[in-house]
């Protein structure tokens, strides 16, 4: 990977040092509800502080439109940075201009600031050149830890790479190094496991894995339309049958590229969307009409298992069925726990990405095991689709 990390910053004793980090934050009534992606940037920000940095934190907190909004101020987000650091954190109200420059003039070496909302100028999104002057004013370096707003080009997240020496940060680097494993130089054979509701929102995403990877295991409701697609009938199952040419396309695609396409061989089937609803196991060419698949059944995680068992790396994003109500997490939960042990036992390096995969891999209580969970959401699966992500990009340059 070509792109400069902290261990090539030295000497960086009262320097102002620009960190662009992710804290967009759950927030309830006031109070951070989940501080994780806190806990991914608090490595970088403690490095440089100790180093005698002046720490200067950039970030973003929901969509301001370019105003101000009282209650999408970083001020509340202050507070939980505090808590995870065990380290006083100032508070700048805004992130250029005479505010920003008169909190940073009263910083002393190893301090922590926060900026306001960098949101709340039409400047930030639009990556306009004087606003990005403006932040730069602001610091000597710039470090970019924030890998999940990355597939944005905006001031921040790549605008300031322009004007400053720029760095990874810790969390951007092991995100990138674990990209790099899972895709770009990746131990084969490689599997991919896509799931979620949808194909029409990862078609680009199957469309890039069929050349990338050995085989590509598809479950979730999307797995219904690529069944649907075969002549066989899903019953009231989730299904884009619209997308029946999408899917033989994809198939094909596969085909040509010498990827497996691995489908469900059966499914749980019930009548009704609930928790402890009657369920049973079906094959898949035996679906009934009133039924629907809400998991893959046990020869279907065997297939998959089967799989995983051959495979030196596994790229996951996307459960296999409604896992988040009992009995329909069997499949995801088995397939996780058993990716999880071979990763352990350092024959699998596992990386795994998107809101609904960390939650599933969080509920199978395995997301430690895996070798990289990705926060990132959307940068991950753009990512995965195979499409530039503007603020790796410029570091790399640099």
């Amino acid at each position: 990977m070509t792109f400069k990390t902290l261990d090539d910053l030295t000497d960086i004793a009262g320097k102002r040092v620009l960190v662009r980090v992710d804290l967009n934050v759950p927030v309830k009534d006031g109070v951070v509800t989940d501080a994780t992606r806190i806990e991914r940037v608090a490595p970088t920000i403690r490095e440089l502080s100790e180093k005698g940095a002046k720490v200067i934190l950039l970030a973003h907190f929901g969509r301001p439109k370019g105003e101000p909004v009282a209650d999408m101020s970083l001020k509340t987000i202050a507070p939980a940075v505090e808590d995870v650091l065990d380290q006083r954190v100032h508070f700048g109200a805004d992130c250029i201009g005479d505010k920003a420059k008169n909190a940073i003039a009263e910083m002393s070496d190893g301090d922590v600031l926060l900026l306001e909302n960098t949101r709340f100028h039409k400047g930030e999104e639009k990556n306009e050149a004087e606003f990005v002057k403006a932040l730069a004013a602001n610091g000597d370096i710039y470090v970019n830890d924030a890998f999940s707003a990355a597939h944005r080009a905006h001031a921040s997240t790549e605008g300031l790479a322009h004007h400053l020496p720029a760095y990874a940060g810790r969390t951007m680097q092991a995100e990138l190094e674990a990209l790099e494993k899972g895709l770009g130089q990746p131990k084969r054979p490689v599997v991919a496991i896509v799931g979620g509701a949808k194909v029409s929102t990862k078609i680009d995403l199957l469309q890039n894995l069929v050349t990338k990877v050995d085989a590509l295991v598809i479950g979730g409701g999307m797995a219904n339309t690529f069944i649907a697609a075969k002549g066989i009938n899903v019953g009231k199952s989730l299904c884009e049958h619209d997308l029946a040419d999408t899917a033989k396309a994809i198939i094909a695609a596969a085909d040509k590229a010498g990827c497996a396409i691995v489908l469900p061989e059966d499914g749980v089937i019930a009548r009704e969307f609930k928790a402890g609803a009657d369920n049973e196991v079906v094959d898949i060419n035996a679906i009934p009409a009133d039924a629907m698949v809400l998991d893959v059944g046990p020869k279907s995680i065997a297939a998959v298992n089967d799989w995983i068992s051959k495979a030196e790396t596994l790229v996951w994003n996307g459960p296999l069925g409604a896992f988040e109500i009992a009995p329909f997490d069997k499949a995801t939960v088995a397939v996780a726990k058993h990716a999880a042990a071979r990763t352990r036992q350092g024959s699998l390096v596992s990386v795994a990405g998107g809101g609904d995969t960390v939650a599933a891999l969080n509920h199978a209580e395995v997301a430690d095991d895996f070798s990289y969970v990705s926060t990132a959401g959307g940068a991950f699966l753009e990512w995965m689709e195979g499409k530039p992500l503007p603020g790796v990009d410029i570091l790399k340059q640099k």
